[in-house]
């Protein structure tokens, strides 16, 4: 991702190869392109967040971060910390999937599970940070995992030859890769390195089982409230409440998208579809995305012949464990 270093923060990275993931094409869908962000280190799309405030973090001479995690981030910042010698303390869910607490621990993280979501994880964090000595790194409470995340809408872009798709569909927990990437857009107008004027229509996608966005964006309001009693397969959305959710609204309205839910059985049937028909094993928030398209090819909110980016934001290898679950497979005896 540090091809586009003119247009983040100025330090000296710490850096394990993220960024500039495929662009697979459908065979199916000629105008669906798959963003395979589980080709980062760690496995997802929370490298690039991670790799910019750790970067950072190492630039003003931070010594320990703290971050609660609802899986993937908590990999991520496990894996730079160690390799900018930062101490990291993580708190995540009892039942993240179980190659998010292998990771994190192999990495020399302090690692602990906690019997509740993320919000739980976070409330921990803030009550502990400043007698701790922590550097509380929680989505949006720093600028510079945004500024990370954003290199994703300059890559679709620059991979569709600087031109904007005409959807892109995200799976939605907090939501720091759909801000970036709008305020991607806005800087590549800027920069003219795009048109100005018909921005993709972003497509947030949720579990039913944990759907807050959703509620609020179908209910008109401007934030949204903690959703109760959040369960879903997809673990990277079980976050009740984002705390940038009131700008996701916005820009999903603006934007003129949408956010849309599905239960577990059907994101786990578009997952099992796409690994046997297309070769591309989506993670269940991944999964999220193709679901979403193939329904709005169905209602007629997009066409065929619409270009769109569908985000797989993990490396479905990473919930083996989930996946096998929800498939009722065991190791054979």
């Amino acid at each position: 991702m540090w091809r586009y270093r003119s247009v983040l923060p100025e330090a000296t990275p710490v850096s394990l190869g993220e960024g500039w993931t495929p662009m697979l094409p459908s065979k199916r869908y000629p105008h669906a392109f798959i963003k395979e962000e589980g080709a980062n280190p760690t496995g997802s799309f929370k490298a690039r967040g991670l790799a910019l405030a750790v970067t950072m973090a190492s630039h003003y001479g931070l010594k320990a971060l703290a971050i609660p995690s609802a899986g993937n981030a908590a990999g991520a910042l496990a894996a730079y910390a160690a390799a900018a010698g930062i101490e990291a303390h993580i708190f995540m869910p009892k039942d993240v999937p179980f190659a998010n607490y292998l990771e994190a621990t192999m990495y020399g993280a302090n690692v602990t599970l906690v019997d509740g979501l993320i919000s739980d994880c976070g409330r921990i964090v803030a009550e502990r940070k400043e007698k701790e000595g922590w550097f509380d790194i929680s989505t949006l409470k720093e600028p510079f995992r945004i500024e990370g995340k954003k290199t994703m809408g300059y890559e679709l872009v620059e991979q569709l030859d600087w031109e904007y798709p005409d959807a892109v569909f995200y799976p939605t927990g907090g939501g720091v890769g759909l801000i970036g990437m709008w305020k991607a857009f806005a800087e590549l107008e800027a920069l003219g390195w795009v048109k100005p004027g018909r921005r993709p229509k972003m497509i947030a996608v949720q579990s039913s089982g944990c759907a807050p966005i959703v509620r609020a964006f179908e209910q008109g309001e401007k934030a949204s409230q903690m959703w109760p009693n959040a369960a879903t397969f997809a673990s990277g959305l079980r976050v009740p409440k984002p705390y940038g959710d009131y700008l996701m609204l916005e820009i999903l309205r603006e934007s003129g998208g949408l956010a849309l839910a599905f239960p577990d059985e059907q994101i786990f049937s578009s997952l099992k579809d796409w690994a046997g028909d297309e070769g591309i094993l989506l993670s269940p928030e991944g999964a999220t995305s193709t679901l979403a398209y193939e329904h709005l090819l169905r209602t007629g909110f997009l066409k065929p012949e619409d270009r769109v980016v569908l985000f797989n934001t993990g490396a479905g290898l990473k919930y083996t464990d989930v996946i096998a679950e929800a498939a009722g497979l065991q190791r054979p005896v």
